[in-house]
């Protein structure tokens, strides 16, 4: 486990790996995300091209309290997902770091013309808006599709 001790406040740390799926499971729950299977994070999460989790360390104890990704094919292609902090830790900065750690990844290994994209729930576009983001409309418009398996 790689981690980053340095920060301005002592009780938040740093640590370069997806979490676990439980704790993605519930990160995701507890910043009002939609949840994702069980199966789905355990594929999934050992496949992210790149992780940021933010440990908080209070009294001897420690939990994860915000987290980050990239998935992509690591050339052409990145996503940016999965940015979430638990609320009571909202407000401090917290996604501003997670946001600086995934632009320094992609700074630091994407290769010219890389595309990153990701989708801005709520007000998330104004923190991803300061790390360069824009709205694709009206050039392109972001589609999703939730494919239901057959039962």
């Amino acid at each position: 486990m790689k981690d980053d001790a340095s920060s301005d406040d002592n009780a938040y740390r740093l640590i370069f790996e997806p979490p676990d799926a439980e704790t993605y499971m519930r990160l995701r729950r507890e910043a009002g995300m939609n949840a994702r299977s069980a199966a789905g994070a355990a594929l999934g999460l050992p496949n992210s091209l790149f992780a940021v989790q933010i440990v908080h360390q209070l009294e001897g104890k420690s939990e994860t309290v915000g987290m980050g990704r990239i998935v992509g094919d690591g050339g052409c292609f990145y996503q940016v997902v999965d940015i979430a902090v638990q609320p009571a830790h909202q407000g401090r900065g917290l996604g501003k770091r997670i946001m600086s750690e995934i632009r320094a990844y992609i700074l630091r290994e994407a290769p010219e013309n890389a595309f990153v994209s990701l989708l801005a729930d709520g007000e998330a576009h104004r923190l991803y808006a300061q790390f360069g983001f824009k709205p694709t409309s009206p050039h392109a418009i972001g589609m999703a599709w939730y494919p239901q398996p057959n039962r």
